[in-house]
């Protein structure tokens, strides 16, 4: 009986020590939700961060002595994320907590980026910075820079330049004005070129394969050669379908080529776009190429504009008949604007079975350039002025006289980069329906044909034989110069693809490799 008293005895004992080792377990589990709630609001008191912010805040679990990033003053936490790539701060951060995600609405800190990766000696950006993305322009930079430094090639082209290049770095007068002559000859020959006995012209095309090419197996780029599609030379090229997955070309051959470039290693010539009982494009040199949305607008020396169905694989959509040779073109979904060697400015509705709307005499000479978007419309001409149109009030708002007239044109935001027939190329900023030059740079050495800008890229290709990618600062960083064979006469760049239409009657892709 004493036997079962000691047994109950200790398995009494027993018990309460479970009892007591459970109750110091839910002290411990107690103690560390209290830490774990304690946590938002020590780090709101630290990072200043109203308490509506913390409330959505899910918090980092805390390492054993309290000490976490999130603990260090916001200062330092934003000095450290200034060392990520800006697609980690944009893309990742936010998925790791909603403070981190912070960081990429510090608008200070972009800044600081931006100014580090353009330079403290330049001015960035060149246009107004008020609603200027600085996230964006700091990720497209960064792109670029990862994809274009150091990219250079050097070949025969090249050579034969620096033969006839002064000490000064500038073409001698003489070969530049005999670049000038010949543009001016194609421009005169575009008064007769509804002619249908005009001869195909080009240079003598090198071999493409001497072409020494840019890339590596070490660089994220490749550049590719397009299947020989054109026997004159490619005047415009453009890059549709939102990532550069398809391409137009327009040549003195009279014709607009269609290419896929997402087939092959190399890209593959559609068809050539033909309307309904004609064998060619156009009848005339093909000068500019133009879109939007599925509408593809060709204009030519025949003085017409054709349209183009990508939706429908290419089909003609229509012909608009002008009164002079078209030299540029721009689309507004089912607007067609278009410049031509008559002065005149003329705006089309491509849905109207009288399309003409409105016909603007804005310049006293051919014009050459033009950009457009649903408030104004951008013109240049050789007459060298820039007008300024305000579509919405209907009226010139602007005119602005240069020293050189332009040959290309693009606008991003409230900048306005262009490339004149000198070599330079000018930066304007459009600010309250005001054009306002604010300087120029010697980037080329002689007719600057082809000029793209961003929030953070800048494109620019020339007669001179160069293409050329810049940071868009004031003045603008080279980071790599493209040496060609022969002229470029124009680019177009969508989705980090750049594609170049040359002399020697190529159209050139450099793209992201797969």
């Amino acid at each position: 009986m004493s036997r079962l008293n000691v047994t109950l005895e200790e398995k009494e004992k027993e018990k309460d020590k479970d009892e007591e080792t459970e109750m110091e377990k839910k002290k411990e589990r107690c103690s560390a939700a209290s830490t774990a709630n304690d946590t938002p609001h020590s780090l709101s008191q630290r990072l200043n961060l109203g308490p509506s912010v913390m409330a959505l805040e899910t918090s980092p679990s805390p390492s054993s002595n309290g000490a976490n990033l999130l603990s260090l003053p916001w200062e330092i936490v934003t000095q450290i994320a200034s060392h990520l790539p800006a697609q980690c701060v944009i893309d990742v951060l936010p998925q790791v907590c909603q403070t981190l995600g912070k960081i990429g609405e510090d608008r200070l800190m972009w800044q600081l980026r931006a100014q580090k990766l353009s330079g403290p000696k330049a001015l960035f950006p060149v246009g107004p910075k008020e609603d200027f993305d600085w996230s964006q322009a700091c990720l497209e930079m960064e792109q670029l820079i990862g994809c274009w430094t150091g990219l250079e090639n050097r070949g025969e082209g090249e050579r034969q330049e620096e033969a006839v290049v002064g000490a000064n770095g500038e073409v001698p007068s003489a070969e530049r004005n005999l670049e000038e002559m010949q543009l001016d000859v194609d421009l005169n020959g575009a008064a007769e070129a509804g002619d249908e006995n005009m001869q195909v012209q080009s240079q003598n095309a090198p071999d493409s394969l001497n072409l020494i090419e840019s890339s590596s197996t070490s660089s994220p780029l490749e550049h590719i050669i397009l299947p020989s599609g054109h026997i004159a030379d490619v005047n415009c090229v453009l890059l549709l379908g939102g990532t550069g997955a398809l391409c137009a070309s327009g040549s003195r051959d009279r014709n607009v080529n269609l290419w896929d470039l997402r087939d092959g290693s190399r890209g593959t010539l559609m068809h050539t776009l033909a309307g309904r009982g004609t064998i060619s494009t156009h009848r005339g040199w093909v000068w500019c190429l133009a879109s939007s949305g599925p509408l593809l607008a060709s204009g030519s020396f025949d003085s017409t504009v054709r349209l183009w169905d990508l939706e429908a694989g290419g089909a003609e959509r229509g012909l608009i008949q002008c009164k002079a040779a078209v030299l540029c073109l721009s689309c507004e979904r089912d607007t067609v604007l278009a410049g031509s060697h008559d002065q005149r400015l003329n705006i089309f509705d491509t849905r109207a079975a009288d399309p003409l709307v409105q016909s603007l005499h804005l310049h006293s000479d051919a014009v050459l350039c033009l950009v457009s978007d649903d408030q104004y419309i951008l013109s240049g001409s050789k007459d060298k002025t820039v007008a300024l149109f305000d579509r919405r009030a209907g009226k010139l708002l602007q005119k602005v006289q240069l020293s050189t007239y332009l040959l290309s044109l693009c606008h991003s935001g409230r900048e306005v980069w262009a490339g004149d027939n000198r070599g330079l190329v000018h930066t304007f900023s459009l600010h309250n329906s005001c054009l306002t030059p604010i300087s120029h740079f010697n980037i080329h050495r002689s007719l600057v044909t082809g000029v793209h800008s961003s929030h953070g890229t800048l494109y620019t290709c020339s007669s001179d034989r160069t293409i050329k990618i810049h940071l868009p600062c004031a003045p603008p960083q080279t980071l790599c110069t493209l040496h060609h064979q022969a002229g470029v006469n124009g680019l177009s760049v969508e989705g980090g693809t750049l594609a170049i239409a040359s002399g020697d009657m190529n159209v050139e892709v450099w793209r992201l490799r797969n």
